[in-house]
């Protein structure tokens, strides 16, 4: 049995930033399980038998090889899209992360092929909703995250 394709997955999705208007993003590798070649903020699936706020450490741990600082969370999105002709269907709870900038580094190089720091662009009023532009960042962004962006705009 699979999360998400089988039954409802769990995840924790996290939004790294320094304290000083920078955030970190990794760009998805051919390895990754879905979403190849995106720049994404960072997430993973909640186990058995873990606690939330254990997976939000862990995973943080292994993906940009930092600890979390303090964190907030968010809220939660229900996430449903198909993925390689597959439908899934996840609850993602979303986070606000403190880090430290100079800890983070790409510590899953097989699942990620860089990282990067951004800044989310506030000079301008944009009518897309998030009140930010995206401009400044990739153009190949996951699929969910300018729905983050967008529901967060007034909280990151």
């Amino acid at each position: 049995m699979k999360k998400g394709v089988d039954f409802i997955g769990v995840s924790v999705v996290y939004f790294c930033h320094d304290g000083a208007g920078n955030f970190v993003m990794a760009q998805r590798s051919q390895n990754a399980r879905d979403e190849q070649g995106n720049w994404d903020i960072g997430g993973g699936g909640v186990e058995f038998d873990d606690g939330v706020e254990e997976t939000l450490k862990k995973e943080i741990a292994e993906e940009y090889g930092c600890t979390v600082k303090e964190f907030e969370f968010l809220s939660f999105r229900d996430v449903s899209r198909i993925q390689n002709n597959t439908k899934t269907h996840w609850v993602a709870l979303d986070f606000k992360v403190l880090v430290d900038k100079n800890e983070v580094k790409n510590n899953e190089p097989h699942k990620f092929d860089a990282i990067n720091w951004f800044t989310l662009d506030r000079t301008h009023k944009v009518s897309s909703g998030t009140g930010f532009r995206l401009d400044n960042l990739p153009k190949n962004l996951h699929s969910q995250l300018p729905i983050f962006f967008q529901k967060y705009s007034d909280r990151l």
